[in-house]
């Protein structure tokens, strides 16, 4: 076979490789392309405290009281993940904005409403009053691009995105 048989042929193989993947490409069902990879970052509202001492308690508004009302955000896959510019608000526009944290693979972060000194385990908003409504509301996340990611609602009017709209997120 001539040099230039030679080249014509392996740029026919070549072509007719590249056809055939593509054919196989096109051919798989539309739903696999759906599925995200297993180890894609997974970022959910994992649970809400937010029951708060009533206002006859002594301990109501307290630094202490304000801290036990907290949500908490879970990282479900193997992989870190920056959350610096995400965002966790509330139904009345309430907006607590992650900065310089990473979430590492399988592991949980605390977002408490009073003051207190920033862990890998615990950030505060360091706020003086309550955030998260007894009665009725949604923590809402959204990713640095305002994304919707996950939301945790409950009480009468919660609405079901994603998340965890059952009604069934605090501990009282």
């Amino acid at each position: 076979m001539s040099a230039t048989a030679s080249v014509t042929a392996r740029r026919l193989a070549a072509a007719a490789l590249a056809a055939g993947a593509l054919i196989g490409a096109a051919a798989l069902p539309a739903t696999a392309a759906d599925h995200a990879r297993p180890n894609q970052p997974q970022v959910k509202i994992s649970d809400v405290h937010y029951a708060s001492p009533s206002r006859g308690d002594r301990s109501y508004g307290s630094n202490h009281s304000l801290n036990k009302e907290w949500v908490e955000v879970t990282n479900t896959s193997r992989r870190s993940v920056d959350l610096n510019g995400w965002t966790l608000k509330n139904e009345d526009g309430h907006k607590f904005t992650f900065r310089h944290v990473r979430l590492d693979g399988r592991s949980t972060v605390r977002i408490h409403t009073g003051k207190g000194h920033d862990t890998r385990t615990d950030l505060y908003q360091d706020r003086r009053n309550y955030v998260w409504d007894d009665r009725s509301d949604t923590a809402t996340l959204r990713n640095d691009r305002n994304r919707f990611v996950d939301d945790y609602a409950w009480g009468n009017h919660h609405r079901n995105g994603n998340g965890h709209g059952n009604g069934h997120g605090g501990h009282h």
